[in-house]
């Protein structure tokens, strides 16, 4: 199985197209103009608190005042908002927090209004970017991500991917990790991790413990609706995350993109430099890919599936449906029940595929099969 990562310039942003065996499995557009991305952190302002949702809306400088839930808040809340207090009224003057003492776990089940406050600003990380008329989802639980580790302030717990099965490899790196991740952060290891030396691993969590510091360095001075660190880019973010052993190929049609991917490789993977890929060819990217082609097709409301059969996907303000329907399919199988399980089979892998095309997962509410 192929795994492609196509990325085509443009004057607005980059079009980014993973392809698994040729067939476009993720599609994203990163805007030039937008400064909300997922991970960035901001210095946000309580606007209103609404008991009612159990949430607050909070200003981070979009048009539309950010979402927080409670539930999003973390066990970790009143240990960040300590911090923050003390940093900006510099009475702490380092960032690490090895000294730092930690206020008790937040109530799980607790209520917004026991906590916030109008006018009370807080560190707030972005979990989901503004959708049309909706501001950002906010988290106070903050982490961040390297290549194959995510660290996480005022905690000490060290948890592994489940992707990663052999106990032994789970405890060896559980033992790596606890020998060089610095005091009352906690620490994710990602399923890339398995295998990896402790060299790389400390490679990795240096440069989040620099993120750290920025972060904190930022934070003394900054105002509100401050960004007070960001992201990566989309495009780098994709690559931190998704590169691994089954990846062929990384194509870019911009020589300043390839030149900036061929740079983050370099510090993240060096051993990859030899899967970037600088497209010059006169035919359109995305056409000679089959790229266009397939989005034209992808992104409608009815989807024919491989093999027969054909998906109607219902868009509402409250819910996503999908339909399978058997279509001319069922006029080539002798048995229904056959015929049903056929095109049920051949429609859950377009299904999945749609899920992640079109970034369902959270909002799917139903699915009917035939």
């Amino acid at each position: 199985m192929s795994n492609e990562l196509i990325i085509n310039s443009a004057q607005d942003g980059e079009r980014i197209a993973l392809l698994q065996d040729k067939r476009l499995i993720e599609y994203h557009f990163d805007r030039n103009d937008t400064n909300y991305s997922v991970g960035d952190i901001f210095l946000g302002t309580v606007k209103k608190v609404m008991p009612g949702l159990n949430a607050a809306f909070i200003d981070i400088g979009y048009q539309k005042d950010a979402f927080l839930h409670y539930g999003d808040l973390g066990e970790n809340f009143l240990s960040l908002n300590k911090w923050v207090k003390g940093v900006q009224s510099q009475k702490i003057t380092v960032g690490p927090l090895k000294t730092f003492q930690f206020e008790e776990p937040l109530d799980k089940v607790g209520k917004i209004d026991n906590v916030l406050k109008k006018g009370q600003q807080l560190l707030v990380q972005i979990v989901k970017e503004p959708i049309s008329t909706k501001g950002p989802r906010l988290s106070t639980d903050i982490s961040m991500a390297g290549r194959y580790l995510v660290l996480v302030p005022f905690s000490n717990t060290i948890s592994v991917s489940k992707k990663i099965v052999s106990r032994t490899e789970r405890d060896r790196l559980k033992r790596l990790i606890a020998s060089i991740k610095p005091d009352n952060f906690g620490v994710i290891i990602r399923t890339v991790a398995e295998g990896r030396e402790v060299a790389e691993l400390d490679k990795d969590m240096q440069s989040m413990t620099a993120n750290w510091e920025q972060l904190f360095q930022t934070l003394r001075t900054a105002k509100e609706r401050d960004k007070v660190l960001g992201e990566l880019g989309r495009t780098s973010s994709m690559l931190r995350d998704m590169l691994n052993e089954s990846f062929d190929a990384i194509t870019v049609d911009s020589a300043p993109m390839y030149e900036e991917m061929r740079a983050y490789l370099e510090k993240i993977a060096p051993d990859k430099l030899g899967l970037l890929k600088h497209y010059t060819g006169k035919v359109k990217m995305f056409e000679q890919f089959n790229i266009e082609k397939q989005l034209k097709t992808l992104f409608g409301k009815t989807v024919t599936v491989p093999g027969g059969g054909y998906l109607v996907i219902e868009h509402t303000e409250a819910l996503h449906v999908i339909d399978v329907n058997s279509g001319n399919k069922s006029n080539q199988e002798s048995d229904q029940e056959a015929n049903a399980l056929h095109v049920n089979l051949s429609a859950a892998r377009e299904v999945a595929r749609q899920l992640r095309l079109r970034d369902m997962g959270a909002l799917l509410s139903s699915i009917s099969l035939i």
